[in-house]
């Protein structure tokens, strides 16, 4: 929980931030109030914090984003009647894990975290990220427009090794495509394989598009789970995205005990404009959680599949009491 302090700032500052939503300077916060009764322990299991004054930006990013604290965070939790939170260390950092356990630490035993790791992190590193609440680490299947499958599941295999013995999860970015060419690495894994932001559908392709199958069949299955996370990623129909109904309503017809529900938040902008260079800043994308997670009413208007989406999927996953 957060103690008194962190509840009075947060709860200050989404106060402020629901009528005035240039309260925080950057990154995002709610306009519009959530219209379902969003049910005690509900956690989003997608975040990132940018603190690039105290941990800089690794030299090999594709693009910089604005600041987003965990000050601003919390206020849009509050404001959300969020209670906990996953904390994703974002490509910008490459492998330095600093902000995300900043941010961690700020929550408490409210947060958990899933970090960035390469040949060169020890395991001593991974036992300390451990007992702060790291419960997984994320590898890019598809990035910087590496889409080579072989590569992908090299990536994936090494990631899954790491991790087998921690009682961790690998989660994926991935290009929907590559889901043909690791099937089997899929059934096989004896570690829970996370895919973000509907596995990388594209919702103008629709639902015949390749690796859509795949995913819905292997979230049937019960060997991943998929966040239907970043809507704005999936669909350009903002701000109700309304092809997304069917990738959603799909993915929980499956198995709505694999799905766990994130925000994206601060909404970093990936794409460096034309006549940008990556180390220019880019603008975050403003966009109304409130809004966003309304949408999760429409994809499962059930309250109990809603529960299990919001607090006893990420329970299980994250390792919340």
């Amino acid at each position: 929980m957060f103690n008194r302090r962190e509840l009075l700032l947060a709860s200050a500052a989404a106060g402020i931030a629901l009528q005035n939503r240039s309260a925080f300077a950057k990154a995002a916060q709610p306009s519009t109030k959530v219209n379902f009764e969003v049910p005690p322990h509900a956690c989003d299991c997608h975040t990132h914090i940018h603190l690039p004054e105290k941990y800089p930006f690794f030299d090999g990013r594709v693009y910089t984003p604005e600041p987003a604290s965990p000050e601003e965070m919390a206020a849009l939790h509050k404001a959300l009647g969020i209670e906990r939170v996953v904390i994703v260390t974002p490509s910008v950092y490459g492998t330095d894990n600093r902000a995300t356990l900043e941010g961690m630490k700020f929550r408490g035993d409210t947060a958990r975290g899933v970090a960035v790791i390469d040949d060169k992190t020890s395991e001593s590193d991974l036992d300390a990220m451990g007992k702060a609440g790291i419960k997984g680490i994320r590898v890019n299947l598809a990035t910087s427009g590496v889409n080579d499958p072989s590569i992908g599941r090299k990536r994936l295999e090494a990631a899954i090794d790491r991790v087998k013995g921690r009682g961790w999860h690998v989660q994926c970015y991935t290009n929907l495509a590559l889901l043909t060419n690791i099937k089997d690495v899929l059934a096989s894994s004896p570690v829970p394989v996370v895919f973000d932001h509907f596995g990388g559908a594209d919702a103008d392709k629709g639902l015949e598009q390749p690796g859509w199958a795949e995913l819905v069949e292997a979230v049937k299955s019960g060997k991943v789970y998929v966040k239907i996370s970043g809507a704005y990623r999936l669909s350009n129909k903002a701000p109700d995205y309304p092809d997304s109904v069917p990738f959603a309503k799909a993915l929980i017809a499956a198995n709505p005990d694999r799905l766990v529900w994130g925000s994206d938040w601060p909404h970093p902008d990936s794409v460096t404009p034309p006549g940008k260079k990556p180390t220019d800043l880019t603008p975050l994308l403003q966009i109304d959680d409130g809004r966003v997670l309304n949408l999760l009413a429409v994809w499962a208007p059930d309250a109990a599949t809603r529960k299990k989406i919001l607090v006893d999927n990420p329970a299980r996953l994250y390792g919340f009491s």
